[in-house]
């Protein structure tokens, strides 16, 4: 199931290049929150899905309900006068980087065990396989 997120993200990115739809810069708070949140939410389906505990009704919940929330928090500081996106900026932002470090853990190990693998299986006597 690691196709899903990584295909929401290719077909989002296209979209966007595609359509020529401009931001107004009173907005752009908001739309940056909002694409991080989606990060977060590809990046953790992706991770879940090499964790082998891939939900897609959880994937595609959260993606909704961190991306409103995100930009829920950004209009209420906007209207309090205060940065409050910032908060949300920092928080997944981590996010975004652990969940990077976890999939970048998962593939090495996964490598690792896959050449200790060939090497057990490779002829003792010292002639190439």
């Amino acid at each position: 199931m690691i196709w899903l997120p990584v295909l929401g993200l290719v077909l989002g990115a296209a979209l966007g290049f595609i359509t020529n739809v401009t931001i107004p810069l009173a907005y752009s708070s908001y739309l940056s929150i909002a694409i991080l949140a989606a990060f977060d939410t590809v990046f953790g389906g992706v991770r879940a899905s090499l964790e082998r505990k891939f939900d897609s009704k959880v994937f595609v919940s959260g993606f909704f309900f961190n991306t409103a929330m995100a930009a829920l928090l950004a209009y209420i500081g906007a209207q309090l006068g205060v940065d409050l996106y910032l908060a949300a900026v920092v928080a997944f932002g981590v996010r975004v980087f652990n969940n990077i470090a976890v999939i970048r853990r998962i593939w090495l190990n996964r490598h690792n065990e896959r050449n200790l693998i060939r090497e057990e299986a490779a002829p003792k006597d010292g002639t190439p396989s």
